[in-house]
């Protein structure tokens, strides 16, 4: 399943499949470090020789989510079942799943969490289908919030205009008003829309046929540039996030990034529109390479 394609209104969570809130047996009070900065490392350093300190970078901590008070409310001859299906979908794993929270009307968002604490209290409640004071804690090593919808741009190379084709001897059955001048050439510039308040890293994947592609930050000048060749089947992914380069999603292609190439964790794409250009080396390349950036909105 898709991530947060469960919810269906405000007051929902999604954990992998498993839907928490509103209209499910599982409804929760408060959740604490939802919409909460998360604890952040600083690399300010205090002044040797005067007042105050240099500003250093920030840097966010894990993000700890914890839904409690929660309660379970199920008929007594189904409370059991209900307990089980919590505990099948809130057990420990080693990779983080999707957690969604819908809370109001701007919609939903999204981040990625494993579950580090799960209670759920046995009291005299509990054959009569009641259970109160459960609680439930997810850790996010990402502390960033995302866009439920991952938006896309795309781009190929620079080509020129078709252009208006002019007869020698031009009447009316080769000129006629409006002029038809072709269709407009590709400018190899492309712009992407972060709606949320935090950086975001995309996935860059470039397509052949094209030799030594590279993607270019116009705002800060940071350049992804790999000395390679693609054919036209071949694709290069570069995971600005993880800091990956794989050729056709299997092979590392990290070694061919060129020296004036940024590491790729830095590649980011700030709030709100960036514009970004794609290019090859000078003779290579043609209408069908081109550039993809896969983004989603990012939030604190």
């Amino acid at each position: 399943m898709a991530a947060g394609d469960r919810l269906t209104s405000p007051g929902q969570i999604q954990y992998g499949d498993l839907l928490l809130g509103a209209g499910t047996y599982y409804r929760w009070k408060e959740l604490a470090g939802w919409e909460t900065l998360p604890a952040l490392d600083s690399g300010t350093v205090l002044r040797a020789g005067g007042h105050g300190a240099y500003p250093g970078t920030l840097y966010a901590q894990a993000r700890t989510i914890t839904a409690a008070p929660m309660f379970i409310r199920a008929p007594s001859a189904q409370i059991g079942e209900a307990v089980r299906a919590l505990g099948a979908g809130t057990g420990v794993v080693q990779d983080e799943q999707p957690l969604a929270v819908w809370l109001d009307e701007r919609g939903p968002l999204l981040t990625h969490a494993r579950i580090v604490r799960r209670s759920v209290p046995v009291g005299i409640g509990y054959r009569q289908g009641v259970i109160s004071g459960v609680a439930l804690q997810w850790e996010a090593t990402d502390a960033r919030r995302y866009g439920i919808q991952e938006q896309t741009a795309t781009a190929g190379l620079p080509q020129p205009e078709a252009g208006l084709s002019w007869h020698l001897d031009p009447g009316p059955e080769h000129l006629a008003y409006p002029l038809d001048f072709g269709l407009p050439g590709s400018t190899g510039t492309l712009v992407t829309l972060n709606g949320g308040d935090a950086d975001t890293h995309p996935i860059v994947t470039f397509r052949g046929p094209v030799s030594r592609p590279s993607l270019t930050n116009i705002d800060t000048g940071r350049v992804l540039e790999y000395d390679i060749t693609l054919a036209a089947e071949d694709r290069l992914t570069v995971d600005t996030a993880d800091g990956t380069v794989l050729l056709n999603s299997t092979a590392s292609r990290l070694y061919t990034a060129t020296p004036q190439s940024a590491p790729e964790e830095t590649f980011t794409l700030a709030p709100g529109t960036t514009p970004l250009t794609f290019r090859a080396a000078p003779g290579t390349g043609g209408p069908a390479a081109s550039v993809s950036v896969r983004y989603r909105a990012a939030y604190w």
